[in-house]
């Protein structure tokens, strides 16, 4: 009769369950025959076959084959090549067994646990360290048809902590909390290691894969992918590696990170300047031979700017970077928005110091055109400039920028001394707003019209306020077809040659329009003196002598303004404060000498202060006979 399906498991059952009660029976045989001595000296003779370390175990040994196979040897040292001090200390080492060959008395490692592991690092100057013996070994045991085969193909790591040491540099790191799993199975010859770690405060999570390890460790060429994510940073290359003479990589490289000024401070390299670097991503073809790194097809992200072309960064005892980039549009206000020349606030210049660390922990010589720029409240089309920073010394050259409706050209350095900043500046403008021009460069917004500007100054100083003070060079502006505001020089002029003591005008409102600006002024000490200013107008003329403190930020001038009539009527005035609202009135004396009933009473005023006597009018024969007299004498 045919069989039931219960019936049919019964029967299938029963063999099964004698099969297993007979394995079972034959697992407790073997943990009470197993000779313990010949499973440990097995277990430390794999691993010391796979790994080239040797070890040495100060603790405990405690072996189980029910319900889990494995022996645990605890306070463990591994040593190899020689070595006084241990590669690796390990509280907990423990060696999981293949079952089925521990049944027949065969002791294979199936993987590895190290639990709080203490891995110590140390590289030689000679590029070799205390681990290549170890890597070695593994190259070889993995080898096809080496003699001892890899036996176990993974080694798991818990609350670990590994310290590096660099003999040439000194440099020190340390990477704790440890939770890594390292692979590399039997039927392939990749290899991954993919986990956690802390550091430097940060918990970081990473992985990198080989596609062929064996070739790798020999110095081969082979696959690689790597990643590291953190909160500051994000790191992922995907290409190639090799190491015959010197370590070489080639691939995609891919960075992020929310503020690359975070990101420089938690890897330990030195942070430029104050401001901006945040956002940061670049993404570009990798070429890493030793300490140097070459990028080409670069696109860069920073503050928002974009830009693309090549980079090059070299680490050869001092940081070097090369780059030539190009953008559409450029914002470099992040990087100025903490440099204030004047005091929050207030008229006077910034007294704060510099911080000029930064030129002194990198060199940099980079090419940069963009279309359109933006430096603060100034907005320039198209542009090309070129920074070298090298040995503390910055020098930014201007080869054309588009500015203030014009063309600028020119050149900026600065170097470092001690505290001291020795600032360099030539600069020429062709054809420009000069309304724009002179409110940005100098904080006069009095002038308008177009023309050319030249500057060339040289300044020392820890602080904007200690560069005006030490102010050196020369400026001069051509302008045409413009206008100064703050007085009407014509109307001012027609209404005092008809009454000179009207009074009570208003000598601050209106504008002065010229034909012809010419301003030539040099700067010694923070003092700026007129050397030609002449304003020449369609009805006016204005010529102005003096100087101007550019610490105080003030006018002490004289000028003289006439009219281009037949009379040639003229006035003396003089300019005095604030550069941003200065008073300008004119010579009192003279207005009075040009009043007919006034000038009279002028004099009488200059007897009584003589003592009395009437000045004698000149080419008078009392004049005359005085100045015989005073040559006899």
């Amino acid at each position: 009769m045919p069989l039931t399906m219960a019936q049919g498991m019964k029967r299938l059952g029963t063999p099964i369950a004698a099969l297993l009660g007979v394995a079972l029976i034959a697992l407790i045989a073997t943990s009470w025959l197993i000779n313990r001595d010949a499973l440990r000296k097995a277990v430390e003779a794999q691993i010391r076959d796979v790994t080239g370390l040797e070890l040495s175990v100060d603790g405990n040994i405690d072996i189980s084959v029910l319900p889990a196979s494995y022996i645990s040897f605890h306070d463990v040292g591994l040593k190899g090549g020689g070595t006084a001090d241990p590669a690796l200390h390990v509280d907990v080492l423990t060696a999981n067994l293949r079952l089925l060959p521990l049944l027949l008395q065969r002791f294979e490692i199936a993987d590895l646990t190290l639990l709080r592991p203490h891995i110590h690092v140390s590289l030689k100057p000679d590029g070799e360290s205390n681990w290549t013996p170890f890597i070695q070994t593994i190259a070889r045991t993995m080898k096809p048809g080496a003699d001892n085969q890899v036996s176990f193909s993974e080694i798991r790591i818990q609350d670990g902590v590994l310290d590096y040491l660099d003999a040439a540099t000194n440099a020190t790191e340390k990477l704790e909390d440890i939770d890594l799993s390292l692979a590399w199975p039997s039927i392939s010859r990749s290899f991954a290691a993919t986990g956690q770690f802390d550091w430097r405060g940060e918990r970081v999570d990473g992985s990198i894969s080989f596609a062929d390890f064996v070739a790798a460790l020999s110095g081969e060429r082979s696959g690689l992918k790597a990643r590291i994510a953190s909160a500051p940073l994000k790191l992922a290359f995907d290409g190639s590696v090799a190491n015959r003479t010197s370590p070489m990589m080639e691939g995609t490289l891919t960075i992020d990170s929310p503020s690359l000024r975070n990101a420089l401070r938690w890897t330990g390299q030195p942070q430029p300047g104050s401001g901006g670097f945040g956002r940061f991503a670049l993404k570009a073809r990798a070429n890493v031979v030793g300490a140097s790194i070459a990028l080409t097809n670069v696109n860069v992200e920073l503050d928002g700017n974009t830009a693309e072309g090549v980079m090059t960064y070299a680490n050869n005892g001092r940081q070097t970077l090369q780059a030539t980039l190009a953008a559409d549009a450029l914002d470099f206000t992040p990087y100025i928005s903490t440099f204030r020349l004047l005091a929050s606030g207030a008229r006077d210049w910034n007294r704060q110091l510099f911080d000029l660390n930064g030129l002194s922990s990198t060199d940099l010589d980079m090419r940069l055109s963009a279309a359109k720029l933006t430096v603060g409240p100034t907005k320039l089309g198209r542009t090309a400039i070129g920074a070298n920073l090298r040995n503390g010394t910055l020098a930014l050259s201007v080869g054309e920028a588009q500015v203030y409706g014009g063309i600028a050209k020119g050149s900026f350095g600065i170097s470092r001394a001690d505290t001291v900043a020795d600032i360099k500046a030539q600069f020429q403008f062709t054809d420009v707003d000069l309304q724009a021009c002179a409110t940005e460069l100098f904080g006069l917004n009095k002038l308008s019209g177009r023309g050319n500007v030249n500057v060339s100054l040289v300044a020392s100083g820890s602080s904007p306020f200690g560069l005006v003070q030490s102010l050196d060079g020369t400026a001069t502006v051509t302008g045409h077809d413009g206008a100064i505001s703050g007085f009407n020089a014509e109307q001012l002029l027609k209404r005092l040659e008809r009454r000179p003591l009207s009074g009570g005008g208003n000598f601050r409102s209106g504008t002065t329009p010229y034909d012809k600006l010419t301003i030539a002024v040099k700067f010694a000490d923070g003092i700026a003196t007129a050397e030609d200013i002449r304003i020449e107008g369609p009805a006016a003329k204005i010529t102005l002598t003096g100087t101007a403190s550019v610490p105080t930020r003030e006018y002490d001038m004289k000028g003289v303004a006439s009219l281009n009539t037949t009379s040639g009527f003229q006035l003396p005035f003089m300019v005095q404060g604030p550069w941003d609202d200065p008073l300008i009135f004119p010579d009192p004396e003279a207005l009075i000498r040009q009043s007919p009933a006034a000038s009279p009473f002028l004099d009488l005023l200059k007897q009584r202060i003589t003592g009395g006597k009437r000045p004698t009018p000149e080419g008078s024969p009392t004049a005359e006979n005085a100045k015989e007299g005073a040559k006899s004498n």
